[in-house]
């Protein structure tokens, strides 16, 4: 069975690196019918003071969006770039993708170790235990 995503797909990215992975591993997946939204969510603290300072998090979406761009150019596929603000990622991942109608969220899950996971509450977990549309987690490729 051959995997194609003929519609709209959200793709978070965490990094450059997650996102040029999962563009990666994507693109074969692509149609000319294929709308992929590319995000990035940037974690607000709700009311405490913020992980770095906003000017800069927006710039490193800029280099995620890039590198996506750059990996998936040889696609027919129409990429959109959106950065986006909430105090839970997930959560934002999610309500973007009710919002812009998406078929699916994709991504590929990142490796760490399983006390990096407790830490960060297991981003990749939570996105398939509470997804509202369908979640497809692709393999990694070398990208």
């Amino acid at each position: 069975m051959t995997l194609t995503f003929d519609g709209t797909v959200v793709v978070p990215a965490a990094d450059p690196d997650d996102g040029e992975q999962t563009a990666a591993a994507l693109a074969p997946h692509l149609t000319s019918s294929s709308a992929v939204i590319a995000v990035n969510v940037i974690e607000k603290s709700g009311g405490g003071i913020d992980k770095a300072p906003m000017e800069q998090r927006e710039e490193y979406a800029d280099e995620i969006f890039e590198r996506i761009r750059r990996t998936l150019e040889t696609t027919d596929a129409t990429v959109e770039t959106d950065v986006l603000y909430g105090t839970d990622v997930v959560e934002r991942i999610f309500a973007e993708a009710e919002d812009r109608d998406a078929d699916a969220v994709v991504f590929t899950a990142r490796e760490g170790n399983r006390l990096a996971e407790l830490l960060t509450g297991d981003v990749a977990r939570r996105m398939v235990k509470e997804a509202s549309v369908p979640v497809v987690a692709l393999p990694q490729t070398d990208a």
